[in-house]
Formats: structure tokens, C-alpha cells, sequence
């Protein structure tokens, strides 16, 4: 369905204020669906990209700074997530050596089994946009432009 369907605006100043309010629209369209599908595995998106960030690091631990400066929402509470992870034993902390203030993370095997849970449904959402492979990666290329 076209925009200007979508939230019944038929008219725009121009077509970048068209591209920018379509790309924020299309985002939230995009957040809610992954919402919904992480929602049976009992994690939120800002979480299952923490863990994400954590398996990618595994077996080595990572600081809580470094995860934040990773994370896809920057705005995220990365401490509070992290104890949410924590409490349902995905992650565990370890104080640094180096810095007693500061605290290490490694993902657990109960988070890499959650995550090995999510990849095996993962493929099907990944196609959540009606894309061709050549045309996702011509997507990717033109977002990846807009950040330029």
C-alpha cells in the first residue's frame, strides 16, 4: 500500500519529505512486526540485539559502554536491559578486572539457546519485505547512501 494510503496524506512538499516520512513510517511498520515476533521467545528488540551483540562476542566478554556503542537504538537504558537479561539468566556480569566500576558480560548458554531458538523462525522474518534478493541489497545500499 502506497504512503500515501497508509496515513491518508495525499499531498507532500516534495518527494524527500515523502522518502523521509515513508522510511520513519515503514521502521515503526518493520518494529512492530519484530515486536510481535520475538514476543513468544519473552524478549523485547532492544534485548534480543544485546544477546545478539553478546553471541557475536562469544567467548569473550564485552563492557556494558561497548554494547551500547553497538546497539542499534543508542537511546536503549543498556543497564536496565541488562538486568531484565540477567533476572532470566541470558547474560551474566562479571566485575572487570581493570575497573572495578565497570562490569563484563558474556551471553550464557541459556541466551545462546534462546538465540538458536529465534534463528531457526529468523529466515522466514528476515523476508518480511516483499523484495527481491537484488532489490533488498539495492535497499541496503540506498539506506546505507541516506546515512552517507
Amino acid at each position: 500500500m502506497k504512503i500515501e494510503e497508509e496515513i491518508i496524506q495525499p499531498k507532500f512538499r516534495n518527494y524527500h519529505q515523502k522518502a523521509v516520512i515513508n522510511l520513519i513510517f515503514t521502521s515503526n511498520w518493520i518494529g512492530n512486526l519484530q515486536q510481535q515476533f520475538l514476543k513468544p521467545f519473552g524478549i523485547t528488540i532492544q534485548q534480543f540485539n544485546i544477546l545478539r551483540i553478546l553471541r557475536g562476542q562469544h567467548p569473550r566478554s564485552i563492557s556494558a559502554s561497548a554494547i551500547k556503542m553497538r546497539m542499534m537504538d543508542k537511546n536503549s537504558d543498556v543497564s536496565r536491559l541488562l538486568d531484565r537479561l540477567e533476572a532470566k539468566e541470558l547474560v551474566e556480569r562479571k566485575i572487570c578486572p581493570s575497573d572495578k566500576r565497570a562490569a563484563d558480560v558474556l551471553i550464557t548458554d541459556k541466551g545462546l539457546g534462546l538465540l538458536a531458538d529465534v534463528d531457526k523462525d529468523q529466515q522466514a522474518f528476515d523476508h518480511v519485505i516483499a523484495l527481491s534478493d537484488d532489490e533488498a541489497q539495492l535497499l541496503s545500499d540506498l539506506l546505507d547512501k541516506c546515512r552517507g
